[in-house]
């Protein structure tokens, strides 16, 4: 579903739902994050989340381990530890037995790497075939990461290179180089934990994922519920080996028009870049990486914390007055 359609309809229930009448839902529909946070008790608070969809390669146990890194992703977005996952998942009659297995063997094979288990789940019939999880995470309630939060002069940092969307689609066409392909998985694979230990250290500000509102879409949320706005700076911006190739020959998913369409009124690009260059701005991501707002004086030491870790480190943009707006800036 469209992020303005998926708005539209989740409208009634934020209304149903109201905050003073549940003190202990720290993150629910009001201000909209990327996973629900219930508060036990002082201590402890549970992390609700969940994804699926079909499938973006080929292979069954790597299209299964991908769908649950990428619902992994929300706990660690929030700043959270998984603890359990639940299968969710749609298949063919006639899909092979074998088949199934191993997009479960993947699925569980990742969610064991993030240190949780598998606790049971969920299975319809459907034509094509759907998988995800249902992730249950644990948090400290005043250790929470949210969208909100981020300061006029903070910078922002993205822990992994753009371009799942269009490759996956290149991918679908059968128009992808192997290698292209080859590193866009690497991507997706790699949790998000590392990156969210080493936010945990520094206390960032603000911190999401990146995943299928695209680039602009996440950073837009981020920008308007912290009620600052952003200046990404396009030179910066990491690709995946191949995205803008398949980007320039307009190789997209449908979901990029759909977040163009909803996000881009917030969007301004100065100078303007070509169509297809904007358009990839709005790619939805899979398993995307982690965006962090932090402050200025932090970012060297959030920059050597990650590289130490292995993970990417880039810093594309800053936080200035405003409320939601994004301002792509092209420097020749």
């Amino acid at each position: 579903m469209g992020p303005e359609a998926l708005a539209q309809v989740l409208r009634p229930l934020a209304e149903m739902f109201q905050a003073k009448d549940y003190p202990n839902l720290l993150v629910g529909l009001g201000a909209p994050d990327d996973a629900a946070v219930y508060r036990l008790n002082a201590e402890q608070a549970i992390i609700e989340t969940a994804d699926f969809f079909p499938p973006v390669v080929d292979d069954p146990y790597t299209f299964g381990a991908v769908a649950a890194a990428n619902a992994l992703s929300d706990v660690y977005a929030m700043g959270g530890v998984p603890l359990f996952a639940v299968n969710l998942a749609a298949f063919p009659e006639d899909l092979p037995v074998e088949v199934v297995a191993e997009i479960l063997r993947g699925g569980a094979e990742k969610v064991r790497e993030a240190g949780a288990a598998i606790a049971g789940g969920h299975t319809i019939t459907d034509q094509e075939p759907k998988y995800g999880l249902a992730v249950t995470g644990l948090i400290h309630p005043d250790r929470i990461f949210t969208k909100g939060g981020a300061r006029p002069g903070d910078r922002l940092v993205l822990t992994k290179a753009l371009g799942t969307g269009v490759i996956t689609t290149a991918h679908k066409q059968d128009k992808v180089e192997p290698a292209d392909l080859e590193a866009a998985v690497a991507s997706m694979l790699r949790l998000n934990r590392a990156a969210a230990d080493v936010a945990k250290e520094i206390g960032p500000h603000a911190v999401t994922d990146i995943t299928g509102f695209g680039l602009l879409g996440h950073t837009h949320e981020m920008a308007h519920l912290s009620g600052v706005s952003f200046e990404i700076d396009y030179a910066a911006l990491p690709w995946l080996p191949g995205a803008r190739k398949y980007a320039e020959a307009w190789i997209f998913p449908g979901g990029s028009e759909r977040n163009e369409a909803y996000f881009g009124r917030w969007v301004t690009y100065v100078p303007a870049l070509a169509d297809w260059e904007q358009r990839l701005l709005h790619d939805p991501q899979t398993s995307g990486g982690l965006l962090v707002a932090v402050a200025e004086e932090a970012v060297p030491v959030v920059i050597n914390r990650l590289r130490a870790a292995g993970e990417g480190a880039w810093v594309i943009g800053t936080a200035g007055a405003g409320h939601g707006e994004i301002s792509v800036r092209v420097r020749y």
